[in-house]
């Protein structure tokens, strides 16, 4: 299991970023919320969603749930 966590603030995009614990990048956000263990990145990136409807994974480390 992974801890994931989303970036409160969207990106020069508009996402809001879906991170495994550990991510270089997450470690740069400013503002996070905690998401849950997950096996992947997929449940995470949809309980994100479910508070910022342009949540995905992070090309670099859930590049599986990127898609933008």
């Amino acid at each position: 299991m992974t801890s994931y966590y989303v970036n409160n603030n969207s990106d020069n995009e508009g996402d809001h970023e879906v991170h495994e614990d550990g991510c270089a990048w997450l470690a740069m956000a400013h503002s996070v919320s905690y998401l849950g263990d997950y096996t992947s990145c997929v449940p995470a990136v949809a309980k994100a969603k479910q508070t910022y409807i342009t949540a995905n994974g992070c090309k670099h480390c859930s590049p599986f749930c990127h898609t933008s």
